[in-house]
């Protein structure tokens, strides 16, 4: 038996003993831990402001003062064996480019996505317009019923291709977030029929691999979008909700996924839509204002009149008296001025490719709409 003294690197409580000191370390510092976000601390001074972002043992620091930045760095250095990289310009797959001049930053995937290519054998495959084909429709009914198709599909890498694409999703790929969702519905019930949507979604990288989300200096205002597809779920006929938050007009929260519950109508699975949409908005606010950048007038859109009606006045009736209660809390939100429901036209909704499969005009215009473009 032995005592440890210290907790040694690979243990199941390392982490957690790491964790908690840098945490009394940044505290004694005179940093705040973001209660939203507990991998974030900020330092404010008279004049300017220091924010450390920490996952695990790699950290980004910014900042209005170098001087201030340099002296964390060098406290850093003093109390942990640490490496300095200089300016930031890769960090988990994500490449960032900086035109300073412009106050433009870029974050792009380019290379991790060209890697996916030569894991999965798709160099010389063509390309795709869209993250999915029209005329592909996915269902648990098109299991494996041939030994021979079982055989195939026993060597199709098709948990790791699926899990490769969701990483690029939750980075900085929010056009294929609807395609990366239906095909990870089929994880345990696999067809040749998934496989192919797998290779047209990466087929479909491979054409947009220069694609990046970028960033201006402009006037940071929170905006969100959220819409509904009504059943688009062939097995259980569940809704997909689909949500994007832009901060000076640049992307940067967005997801796609199915509701819990069978909607009945399109009002129910746009006002289910609006509920889960506003608890991000909400979550978004509150870290925004811990950094200092207060969201007072942030607004929520949607192109669904009769949804947002339902929410402003709850009028009871017979078509909606059946939606449950967790999803009437935005109606508080509003009479207290915490959330702003406005209406906007379908057209410059660009949540809609979070949703279903659209045109490849469509794709373009919801792309443009979320400062995603191409080199």
């Amino acid at each position: 038996m032995c005592k440890l003294h210290k907790s040694l690197y690979g243990l199941k409580q390392a982490p957690r003993q790491w964790y908690k000191k840098f945490n009394e370390f940044m505290s004694n510092l005179g940093f705040n831990r973001c209660g939203m976000n507990h991998c974030y601390y900020v330092k404010k001074y008279t004049n300017s402001y220091v924010i450390l972002a920490k996952y695990v043992n790699d950290m980004l620091i910014a900042g209005s003062s170098m001087a201030e930045i340099n002296r964390l760095k060098q406290q850093l250095t003093e109390n942990f064996e640490m490496k300095d990289l200089g300016s930031a310009k890769q960090i988990f797959g994500m490449r960032i480019l900086r035109n300073r001049s412009e106050g433009i930053l870029k974050l792009s995937q380019e290379k991790y996505i060209h890697k996916l290519f030569d894991r999965f054998y798709l160099e010389d495959s063509n390309t795709r317009n869209t993250p999915l084909g029209s005329h592909l429709k996915f269902s648990k009914k098109q299991s494996l019923q041939i030994d021979e198709e079982k055989c195939y599909m026993s060597r199709v890498p098709y948990a790791s291709a699926a899990g490769s694409l969701m990483y690029a999703m939750v980075c900085t790929r929010p056009d294929i977030a609807h395609a990366v969702g239906v095909v990870n519905r089929f994880l345990s019930n696999l067809a040749k029929e998934h496989w192919e949507g797998v290779k047209w979604i990466l087929k479909y990288l491979k054409g947009t691999s220069g694609m990046y989300l970028c960033f201006r200096k402009s006037n940071l205002t929170l905006q969100g979008f959220s819409y509904a597809d009504l059943g688009g779920d062939f097995d259980t006929k569940k809704s997909t909700t689909g949500y994007i938050f832009t901060l000076g007009g640049t992307t940067v929260s967005w997801k796609s996924k199915l509701q819990h519950r069978v909607a009945l109508s399109t009002t129910e699975a746009e006002y289910i839509a609006i509920s889960e949409t506003t608890k991000e908005m909400i979550w978004l606010k509150n870290f925004l204002n811990e950094l200092g950048k207060e969201q007072d007038n942030a607004s929520m859109f949607n192109d669904s009149q009769s949804a947002i009606s339902l929410a402003k006045n709850p009028a009871f009736h017979s078509r909606c008296k059946h939606i449950q209660l967790r999803y009437h809390f935005i109606t508080e939100l509003i009479n207290d001025g915490d959330l702003y429901l406005l209406k906007i036209l379908g057209s410059e909704n660009p949540t809609d490719m979070l949703t279903k499969v659209v045109t490849t005009d469509k794709l373009r215009l919801c792309i443009a709409l979320v400062a995603f473009e191409d080199n």
